[in-house]
Formats: C-alpha cells, structure tokens, sequence
C-alpha cells in the first residue's frame, strides 16, 4: 500500500484500508526501503575506500622505488669573479649538469635571469655574476 492510498483511505474511512495489519505492511514495507538505503550507502563508501587505498599505496609504492644508490641533488649558488677573457658560455660549461637542463643554452638563459643581463656577451672582467649547480644534499 502506498502513501497515497493511505491518505485516500483516511479520507474516507474505509477500514479495509487502515486495519492494523495493512498499517504494519505499510511500516515494514517503509523500514525495508530505509535498511535497503543504509546498506547501498555503507557499500558505495566501502567501495570508495577500496579504491582509495589502492590508489594511495599503488602511488606510494611508485614513489619508493628508487635506486639504491641514488643520492639527492640539490640546487646551490654559487658566486663567480668573471675573469678577462671569460665569457657566459665558459662559465656555464664549468657547472653544466646535463642531467638538471635540456641544454647549455637554457641554463645560459637561466644565469641571465638570475643576473639581470640582457645580452649574455656583455660581461666585464671584475664582474661577479651568481651562477647556480647541482651538488649532493649537504
């Protein structure tokens, strides 16, 4: 018996429709449909949480692998005198890491960033210019 039926029958009197036993059917029938809610909802959060923690211990999994080996690198700075003759790109050559940049034309952009300079072939002798490198963690 629905809801609707219910009100109908109020309305009316009718006792076939409001007996005790057709009341009772009507309850059962509306606590099922909540227990049947409740379940639904605790296995949509149980779910949810398998699915979770698998994607948290398969990243964290990801995330341990590493070599043995393997030792952190660090980006320091370092202050360098420029020298007569010397030039951006000798200087760059003597703290390139191939393995942090592209190429030495990037980690040149990159000293001119850090230094302000506009043109890269325009440094004097007696100039300090910053220049950054990877080092191991200290």
């Amino acid at each position: 018996m629905t809801k609707a039926l219910i009100e109908a029958a109020s309305l009316y009197n009718d006792p076939r429709f409001l007996s005790k036993s057709e009341l009772r059917i009507y309850e059962n029938k509306k606590r099922r449909l909540r227990i049947v809610r409740r379940q639904k909802m605790a296995l949509a959060l149980f779910v949810t949480a398998v699915i979770f923690l698998l994607l948290f211990f398969r990243n964290s999994i990801k995330l341990e692998a590493q070599n043995e080996n393997y030792i952190p690198k660090c980006k320091y700075y370092k202050v360098v005198t420029v020298h007569a003759g010397d030039n951006l790109s000798s200087i760059a050559g003597r703290f390139y890491d191939s393995q942090e940049y592209e190429d030495l034309e990037h980690f040149v952009s990159e000293i001119c960033s850090i230094n302000q300079l506009n043109d890269p072939d325009v440094i004097k002798a007696g100039e300090s210019i910053v220049v950054p490198y990877y080092d191991e963690y200290k």
